[in-house]
């Protein structure tokens, strides 16, 4: 039964994001009655916060199983890094919109708690981008903490231009390829040397 009222939630979070949903949609959609949910889930807030904690823990989980940094160019690393990320998208889509939900537009009174399911992620993240950055000799004046601490602004910076323009037709596919092509800016620099 939970998984059932999960499978629900997600799909109504997945379609209307937090803001655009209610119990009642996930009720009527899967023949179940608020009690029911309220018996698994005490609020709305409750069974979003699940949603998003399995979000992550599945994205970690699949990530983590397919990718591992291996000698060789950073920016062919880079790459393989964000195609397996969009593997797990293509095969899991329902995860997408809470994923961006995260990055870009989490319910104000919820971000802490958002926070706390995507901390394996965040970390894996950095755990990544430390090993990639340990291969390379940085300009004299950069740590890797300050380099780290850089594309997580990057990556800020991309979610929210991503939330800006995704009105427009922006495909999730093409915020990845900005995300990378941003990391490779920011690892390269604008200038041919």
């Amino acid at each position: 039964m939970r998984r059932r009222i999960l499978d629900g939630a997600l799909a109504e979070f997945s379609g209307q994001g937090y803001g655009g949903s209610s119990i009642n949609t996930i009720c009527a959609a899967q023949n179940l009655s608020k009690g029911i949910v309220y018996h698994y889930f005490k609020t709305k807030d409750a069974l979003y916060l699940a949603c998003m904690e399995e979000c992550f823990q599945r994205l970690t989980e699949y990530v983590r199983a397919n990718f591992t940094v291996e000698p060789g160019e950073i920016e062919a690393q880079l790459e393989r890094y964000f195609i397996v990320r969009m593997d797990f998208f293509h095969a899991n889509p329902v995860y997408q919109r809470l994923y961006c939900e995260a990055a870009t537009t989490p319910p104000a009174h919820l971000i802490s708690k958002i926070r706390a399911c995507r901390q394996d992620f965040d970390a894996f993240n950095m755990q990544v981008l430390e090993k990639l950055l340990g291969s390379i000799e940085l300009r004299a004046g950069i740590s890797k903490a300050d380099a780290i601490e850089t594309f997580r602004q990057y990556q800020d910076f991309i979610n929210v231009r991503y939330q800006a323009i995704a009105a427009s037709g922006q495909s999730f596919e093409a915020h990845e390829e900005d995300c990378q092509k941003m990391l490779g800016i920011l690892l390269y620099g604008v200038i041919e040397r």
